[in-house]
């Protein structure tokens, strides 16, 4: 007697026996697993790595190593396979395969390769550093990975002057300085520190040759002005000085001996506004020069003046055109520049276009003014009325128009006292009378008569 299956059995039935037909043998070997060891492994560059690949497939075959380094097989066995990588110089990923119920199964570790640098050093100091200057140190790292974790420390003695990260290859880290007195033969260098305590590892240092700094320190040289700002005419000092055995040189004129100071005396003039005076201080240590130099500036105060040569005392312009007038105007302090016209308040503008006519003709006062006093030039704008070529033209059409209508009248009435028989010569005297005279009278013959 046959059972009956309750239909709701059948779905699950149905499905459970299409997964069992559908599976292939390597679905099937998935279920186990492979192994690589060392799982993601760090090393130093250039060294070797036992590697070793297992399964737990009773039916393995095949278990194959793939990667780009050189590699050996040192031993092999069911289920296992192990591997000897040697020069590794790079970072790495190694994959391990095998076949599996006739499927393939892998495995991958990836291999991490530190390296130490190559080259850590400082670079050369300057021979004699001034005290109270900046001077740079500078740290060159060649090689180093990962880079990530690597570091540059700049040190003076053992204190850690500045912590930065090497980031491009070669690495510059630098670092500004302030020289003083207590660094004088102190030593100054510049260290890696490679950090490899998250994998395991140690913190690997690479320290460079030391080089030591030497400083010198002497007086300025100091400048000074018996007045920094001084009026036109006065008498100013300039002095130079320094410490004793400091040769010292004002504006190309040396003092007269090491330790004594140099001076200098003017009047002061216009042209001295601005002008620098230049000391330059030299000291002779362990038979080197060391040289240092300052300067400083003087001012002087002189009332307003407007230069001639660009302001132009005679001015020629046309009607409606626009010209700039060029006046410019010097003085400690800077003077205000005004033209105005004489006998109004019309002021013109000084070094801006304007638009000019015939209203701007006439003479014009031009004043700098300061806290110093005032400076005027006159300058007189001559201004050509822009119609002025069409009146000569006009008269003269004028003039010519009446000459030609005099001409036609006389012409008429002449033609009409001809029409009328006389003529008359002049209103006050008597008119003649004109007769007609016949063709043979015109003509010189004598009349017929009849017979």
């Amino acid at each position: 007697m046959a059972t009956m299956v309750p239909s709701v059995l059948w779905p699950r039935a149905c499905w459970t026996l299409l997964v069992c037909c559908l599976l292939t043998p390597g679905v099937q070997g998935q279920e186990f697993l492979l192994r690589v060891e060392p799982q993601n492994p760090v090393l130093s560059a250039g060294g070797s790595l036992f590697v070793n690949c297992s399964t737990d497939c009773p039916s393995s075959e095949k278990i194959a190593l793939e990667t780009s380094l050189s590699k050996e097989l040192v031993a092999s066995g069911m289920g296992w396979a192990a591997f000897n990588l040697s020069n590794v110089t790079g970072n790495s990923r190694i994959l391990c395969s095998v076949y599996c119920n006739g499927s393939q199964i892998t495995g991958s570790s990836n291999i991490t390769v530190y390296r130490l640098p190559e080259r850590v050093e400082l670079a050369p100091l300057p021979p004699w550093q001034p005290v109270g200057q900046n001077f740079t140190l500078r740290c060159q790292v060649e090689d180093g990975s990962p880079r990530t974790s690597l570091t540059v420390v700049l040190l003076r003695w053992e204190e850690e002057l500045s912590r930065q990260p090497a980031v491009e290859e070669p690495a510059e880290v630098t670092a500004t300085v302030l020289a003083s007195r207590d660094d004088h033969g102190a030593p100054f260098s510049c260290r890696t520190e490679l950090d490899m305590q998250p994998q395991g590892l140690g913190l690997f240092v690479n320290t460079s040759a030391p080089r030591q700094l030497r400083t010198f320190g002497f007086l300025g040289p100091i400048v000074n002005l018996s007045e920094p700002t001084a009026h036109e005419g006065s008498t100013v000092t300039v002095s130079c000085m320094a410490g004793a055995r400091v040769q010292v040189t004002l504006d190309g004129v040396p003092a007269a001996a090491p330790g004594q100071p140099a001076q200098l005396q003017l009047n002061a003039t216009e042209s001295d506004d601005g002008r620098s005076f230049f000391c330059s201080a030299t000291l002779e240590v362990d038979g080197e020069f060391l040289h240092r130099n300052s300067s400083v500036q003087l001012r002087v105060l002189y009332g307003p003046k407007i230069d001639r040569a660009t302001c132009p005392q005679h001015l020629k312009w046309k009607d409606k055109t626009r010209h700039v007038l060029q006046c410019q105007a010097r003085g400690n302090p800077y003077p205000e520049l005004r033209c105005l016209k004489e006998g109004s308040s019309r002021e013109v503008p000084v070094g801006i276009p304007f638009f000019v006519n015939v209203t701007h003709n006439g003479t014009y006062q031009c004043q700098a003014s300061s806290s110093r006093g005032k400076y005027t030039l006159v300058v007189v704008m001559d201004i050509e009325a822009g119609s002025s070529h069409f009146v000569p033209v006009f008269v003269a059409v004028l003039l010519t128009l009446g000459v030609v209508t005099i001409v036609l009248a006389l012409m008429y009435v002449f033609r009409e006292h001809q029409r009328s028989g006389s003529y008359h010569v002049r209103e006050e005297s008597t008119y003649l009378p004109l007769t007609s005279m016949q063709p043979t009278e015109a003509m010189g013959e004598e009349p017929s008569r009849a017979e």
